[in-house]
């Protein structure tokens, strides 16, 4: 799964790498722990024209009648998201790409059944190698709220995505056995277009191998509340 991410690139790196029109004027603040509920870029295709949009992170979908369903909702497995309801109107017609630096995994170090305790697990950092940005494919949903009446108040209607996640490729699968599903430049408009409700099963694969890095970070990135530059730092060797 990805349940924590990094996003610490400005507008404009973003702006330039996915050719998209900012929407919003807000700016996003660097963010090294980026967890679910909060504010996030999304790239998508609307109004013939590729779009660069701020959303909250947990997708709610049309048909929710309680908004807190979104805090469930952060990832979206691809072999089910087509079919899911709660992922499938999005899949046709609302698929976006979510820009990140990279993302933290959790490993579960295998313990035998005579082992005194449960140890610890252990974040890694993943990172494309090349220091680009990574293209997470995601899911959005525009939906609107009972609770208020106006639809011209900027409240009526919340933005908010999903990340879809595949299984891990053979380098990060002894982290953890899934990984956000990326797509690759070459891919990007196909996945975004929004006339075609089935993008082509070969551009929804893991990325290619030797494109990510990891390695183990601080047990602070735990907290959501610990967010600066030295959650990224590597362990020591020792």
């Amino acid at each position: 799964m990805c349940g924590r991410y990094v996003a610490v690139a400005d507008r404009s790196k973003i702006e330039r790498q996915f050719e998209a029109r900012p929407i919003d004027g807000e700016a996003l603040a660097p963010d090294f722990n980026v967890a679910p509920t909060k504010k996030v870029y999304a790239v998508m295709d609307r109004h013939d024209e590729r779009e660069l949009k701020i959303v909250r992170w947990g997708l709610i979908p049309s048909w929710a009648k309680d908004p807190k369903i979104g805090s469930r909702m952060i990832n979206a497995r691809l072999e089910s998201a087509s079919s899911k309801p709660s992922f499938r109107a999005a899949w046709k017609k609302r698929r976006a790409l979510i820009p990140a630096d990279g993302y933290y995994e959790w490993y579960a170090p295998e313990v035998g059944p005579d082992s005194p305790a449960k140890p610890a697990k252990q974040p890694y950092y993943i990172h494309p190698r090349d220091g680009s940005l990574m293209s997470m494919a995601g899911l959005y949903e525009i939906w609107r709220d009972p609770t208020v009446a106006d639809d011209d108040d900027p409240l009526a209607f919340r933005w908010t995505c999903t990340i879809l996640t595949t299984d891990a490729i053979d380098d990060l699968g002894r982290i953890h056995d899934r990984m956000p599903l990326l797509v690759a430049p070459e891919n990007m408009q196909e996945w975004l277009d929004a006339e075609n409700p089935n993008p082509s099963p070969e551009i929804l694969v893991p990325a290619a191998p030797g494109l990510l890095d990891a390695y183990p970070v601080s047990t602070e990135v735990n907290r959501v509340s610990n967010n600066n530059p030295h959650l990224i730092d590597p362990l020591p060797a020792a």
